[in-house]
């Protein structure tokens, strides 16, 4: 079996065990015309942190928009994630300040320890990857914001050290 058709097997079993009853709701207050159709998309994604393709398939059949352009406008918008994300996401800033504080170090080091690429969600679903233009900290270059929280003036190291921390504290580091 090849890394990628594992991959969508992965994806498969995930959407298979979310609850759809979670959007119902959802799609009895958001209506089922073709203009609800972002709305319904936010609303889904703020259930589940993503868009699962069972859900999607649900969309499609209430609303009678094919899923073809159901998908169309969820890979067109950034703010869609047709994958899980993890519970915390790393947001890398790249904007002029950060890059030429070393950014692009940074951000080396952040995917080798959690073995992603930008975008990229860790196995264990910890951890989400985002590159981000700009996160208004101009100040502390180079940063990275997890959650809520903001970590200046980093190097690589220390950026793989606040990684590291929060592994230990959600006990998936020993």
């Amino acid at each position: 079996m090849t890394p990628e058709s594992q991959e969508t097997n992965k994806r498969k079993e995930a959407d298979d065990s979310v609850d759809l009853s979670l959007i119902k709701s959802l799609l009895d207050s958001e209506g089922d015309t073709r203009g609800s159709l972002i709305s319904l998309l936010q609303g889904t994604q703020s259930i589940y942190s993503y868009l699962p393709a069972n859900a999607l398939r649900l969309i499609a059949e209430r609303t009678g928009i094919s899923l073809s352009t159901i998908y169309s406008v969820a890979t067109f918008y950034s703010q869609f994630r047709l994958e899980p994300a993890g519970k915390y996401t790393v947001r890398v800033c790249h904007g002029t300040a950060c890059h030429v504080q070393n950014a692009n170090a940074v951000t080396i080091a952040l995917c080798d320890t959690l073995g992603v690429t930008d975008g990229g969600t860790t196995e264990d679903r910890l951890f989400t990857l985002e590159v981000v233009a700009c996160l208004g900290c101009c100040s502390l270059a180079p940063v990275i914001m997890i959650g809520d929280m903001t970590y200046g003036n980093l190097t690589p190291n220390e950026a793989v050290r606040v990684i590291k921390s929060i592994r230990r504290r959600e006990g998936a580091l020993k």
